[in-house]
This record gives structure tokens, sequence and C-alpha cells, in this order.
């Protein structure tokens, strides 16, 4: 016969007593460790996120490379006029999510280099975007501190602005082709001179996220089909870098702590804004004066190609004055009556000395 195993008993006070706080250390234990895994995951995670914000380095190589996108070939025009709106708008955008950047107010603390930073970009918006919807404005001046964030343009918003302006080839035109000798407009400028302080102090333009390109969308530049399109605001198209260069993590390069206006060659920029008046009045020539016919000529018109005459452009000054019949009746009637007369051979001119010859009857 088996042995009948002993009836469990309730535990004693003592028993209980130990018990209550080892399940108290247990809790306490578990608690300690989840506190101490999560600051140990937050104190990774952040050290990874600061090792990710980290200025990106690039090479002499590779920021030559970003730069010969648009310069040489990349910068011709593949077409102008209404033909390049339509080829622009047949170029996709790129797909994903629009990365945005961080605003920028890093210019606060130094009042000097605050004023000359808002010049720099109340120009660049002025001169580049006047007429643009304030949402266009304020997407050229995110592309200007776009390049001053990005590794392979200059650290500072003047910089950026007058990159290359005493160089054969300038980032921004109107700082090399005269723009900056005509006179502003006050309105326009105003309204420049608002969206600059406002870019300068944090307020971003998220629709055109890391654009660090944009052209007027009545001309197509070879390199619009090497980069990202990624919005149309008003006339202009914006684009940012492929790959890595395009995202937003490339954009972490901090502010050089200096801003200046370069010293430039004035008499340049007089000789470029007197040809570009030229063009100007040239071009306003040709439109107004229209060779050949000043109409269109209908299919029914007979008549040589080098014949400018036959219709009227009634748009001109000059009509067409039909003599009155009955006042021009008496110059009518004393030809009829010159042509009743008897009519007189002429005899034909003889030299001198000469005799009419005789003719027989």
């Amino acid at each position: 016969m088996m042995d009948t195993p002993p009836h469990p008993t309730a535990p004693s006070a003592e028993a209980s007593a130990v018990a209550v706080p080892s399940r108290r250390m247990r809790i306490f234990l578990v608690a300690f460790f989840v506190v101490l895994a999560g600051l140990l995951f937050g104190t990774l995670w952040m050290a990874n996120q600061a090792k990710g914000a980290a200025p990106m380095h690039i090479s002499q190589k590779q920021a030559d490379n970003l730069a010969g996108i648009t310069a040489g070939t990349g910068a011709e025009l593949v077409l102008q006029g209404e033909s390049a709106q339509e080829r622009n708008a047949l170029i996709p955008l790129v797909g994903g999510t629009v990365e945005k950047v961080a605003g920028f107010s890093a210019l606060g603390g130094d009042k000097a280099s605050f004023r000359t930073a808002l010049k720099c970009m109340t120009q660049a918006i002025y001169y580049e975007a006047a007429n643009e919807p304030v949402q266009g404005k304020r997407a050229v001046a995110q592309v200007v501190l776009n390049r001053m964030r990005h590794p392979a343009y200059p650290s500072s918003v003047c910089g950026v602005v007058y990159d290359g302006a005493t160089k054969p080839v300038c980032q921004f035109s109107f700082t090399c082709d005269g723009s900056l000798l005509r006179p502003a407009m006050a309105r326009q400028w105003e309204e420049s001179s608002k969206v600059a302080e406002a870019a300068l102090t944090g307020t971003i333009e998220p629709s055109v996220g890391t654009a660090t390109h944009y052209h007027a969308d009545y001309v197509l530049p070879r390199w619009a089909y090497r980069l990202g399109k990624i919005e149309q605001i008003g006339r202009h198209i914006f684009y940012r870098f492929q790959g890595d260069w395009g995202k937003a993590r490339a954009f972490t390069r901090l502010w050089s702590g200096h801003e200046a206006i370069p010293s430039l060659d004035m008499a340049r920029l007089r000789n470029a804004l007197d040809a570009d008046i030229e063009t100007e009045l040239l071009a306003q020539v040709e439109d107004e004066y229209v060779p050949g016919l000043t109409v269109t000529q209908h299919v029914t018109d007979r008549h040589a190609a080098a014949d400018v005459g036959g219709r009227i452009d009634t748009t001109k000054e000059w009509r067409l004055s039909i003599p009155d019949p009955v006042a021009g009746a008496s110059s009518y009637r004393a030809t009829l009556d010159r042509q009743g007369e008897p009519q007189t051979v002429a005899a034909p001119l003889l030299a001198d000395g000469a005799k009419p010859a005789k003719v027989n009857p």
C-alpha cells in the first residue's frame, strides 16, 4: 500500500511575511530593468540621430560633378516658348513624399550679419520672382537656404546668392547681367523683403522640400532631365538632386557665421545691362515691324510672293480714298472732247542736217 501524501498546510505568518517582500522585489527589479533598457535604447537612438544629423562630407570631385549637371551642355536650352511649356508639363514629378527641411534662424543673434543676409535674400527674391505669387517668392528663398545648407554650395546666404558673380558664369543671373543697376519697384521690393525676413527667422516653404534648382516654365534646359522635378509654382519649376544628395539628411551643414556682399565689376555690369537694353529694343522693333503683308494672306489671294500689296490693314490710320465721280465729271468730259479732235501724226526726230525721206505716192 502506497503512502498517502500529507495534506498541505497553510503557510505560517513568518513565511507570508517573507513572501511579500520577495514579490515586491521581483516587481521592482523588473521595472528597474525596463527603465534601464528604455534609457539605453533612447541613448543609442539619440546617438544614431546625432550621427545622422552630422554634416555630410563631400569631395571636390563630387562637388564638381554636382555643379557640372547644370554647367556646359547641361545649361543649354532644349526649347523655348510654348513648346517648352508643353514639354515641361510632360516631365513627371519625383515619386514619394517631399521631404521637409528645418527652419533656419541662426542669424537672429547677429544683427550686422542679419542685415546683410536680408539684403542678399531680398535681392534674390525680387530679381528672380518679383511678380510671382507669395508662395513662389517663398520657394525661391527656400532654394537659397537649401543651397546654403548643402555641402556643394557656399555656407552663407550672400555666398549662395552671389556664387559665381565675379566669374564668367553666375548661379543667379541677376548678379552678373546688370539687373542690379535697374531701379527696384517699391511695392515688389517691400513684398520681397517681408518674405526674406520670414525665411531668415524660421519660415519654410514645404512644397518645394529640398529643391536646389528652378527655371521658368517657358524654357527647357537640358539639366531638367537629370534632376528630380518636385513642383511648379507660378512660372517656376523646382528640382532637387537625385539620390542621397537630394535627401533631407544632406542639408545639415551649419551656417558659416559670416555674411558679405562681394565687390562687383560695375563696368562689366554696365556693359551687360547696355547689351540687354539693346536686345530689348531690337526685339521691340521686330515686334512693331512686320515685313510684307500687314494682314494674313488669304488662300484666295492671287499675286506673286514678292508683291506686298493686296489686302488693307484697317487697324492702321490710313484709309482707302476713291475720288468722287461727280466732282471729277468735268475732267472726264474734257478728256472725251480731246479724243474727238483730229489727230496729227508727230514727225520723227531727225538728226541735225538730215532730210526727211521721200515717200512715193
